[in-house]
């Protein structure tokens, strides 16, 4: 018998990924929970480049020298990350 998998997922529009939104689905990529197909699946986000575009702007990856980034996040940036954090704590 072949088990059908089913997803339950929201599909979205573009004005609904607000930037925590962003932050979270990056620190979860980047840490391995997930990868990029599964969170596209896991969240219904419909454009494939969509978090690439994210990862290239938000990640701690540099993609211009393929090496993990140093540089820092704005005040801004590590503000939302920390609340991000918590929220998940």
């Amino acid at each position: 018998m072949v088990m059908k998998e089913e997803t339950n997922y929201v599909k979205r529009t573009q004005r609904d990924y607000t930037l925590t939104f962003k932050l979270n689905v990056v620190r979860e990529i980047e840490s391995g929970e997930l990868n990029s197909t599964d969170a596209r699946k896991k969240y219904g986000i419909q454009g494939e480049g969509t978090i690439r575009n994210w990862l290239r702007k938000y990640g701690k990856f540099d993609w211009e020298y393929q090496t993990p980034s140093n540089m820092p996040k704005s005040p801004e940036q590590r503000i939302l990350e920390l609340e991000t954090q918590s929220k998940t704590v």
